[in-house]
This record gives C-alpha cells, sequence and structure tokens, in this order.
C-alpha cells in the first residue's frame, strides 16, 4: 500500500492530474463533497477517509500544529506554499512521498514539502 493524499480545495487542478497520471491516489474536497468546508472538518474527513491532506493553505498548518500540542490526533497534513514550488517539482515531490511512505508514517505529523 501507499501514501493516499487528500487535496485541499486551493490546490492547482494540474498537481491533482499530474499525480493521477503517475499512479498516485489522489482525492479532492470537491470530488468529495467538502468544497468550502471549514479546516477542521477538511482535516476530519481526510483523517477518517484514511488520507494525508495535502494543502497550500496556512491555517491548515494552524490546525495541524494545535492538534499536535492539544493531542488531538489527524491523519498528517503534508503542506506547500504556493509560491515555493512550482507545479512539476511539487507533483515530483508528492509522488515520491506516496511511492516511499503509507499513510500510517503521517499520522499527527505535518510535513513542509521543499525542494533537498
Amino acid at each position: 500500500m501507499s501514501l493516499k493524499l487528500y487535496m485541499d480545495e486551493h490546490v492547482p487542478l494540474a498537481i491533482t492530474e499530474g499525480l493521477r497520471t503517475r499512479g498516485v491516489d489522489v482525492l479532492t474536497a470537491q470530488e468529495d463533497g467538502m468544497r468550502h468546508k471549514p479546516d477542521p472538518l477538511l482535516l476530519d474527513r481526510a483523517t477518517a477517509l484514511g488520507r494525508v491532506l495535502f494543502c497550500q493553505d496556512e491555517d491548515l498548518l494552524q490546525e495541524s500544529t494545535a492538534r499536535q500540542r492539544e493531542g488531538r490526533g489527524f491523519g498528517g497534513v503534508i503542506y506547500s506554499h504556493q509560491l515555493a514550488l512550482t507545479i512539476g517539482q511539487c507533483v515530483n515531490e508528492l509522488e515520491l512521498m506516496a511511492k516511499v511512505y503509507e499513510t500510517s508514517d503521517f499520522e499527527n505529523r505535518l510535513e513542509y514539502l521543499s525542494i533537498r
């Protein structure tokens, strides 16, 4: 099994499509009927589905950090600032993570996506 991703509604469609063409299991908030839902609900939904939430929204950083401090479990968050990586770089990094890690590796974890 590999890492399953749940895309926040603000993630460009090109990232989702790029990952899917590379065989990565991706579900978007829009496809799941979660468009315009508050961040805590998105994180709860991704967790309930056994997926790691990928976002480019700084508010989700605050939510996941608060949950870590309070000991409230969640399925994991991968964050990248919208201007930090190109779409291609983002796809490459997420594909690598999806093929190396398991979803369970990200439980209660916040990971910043960046070029190494």
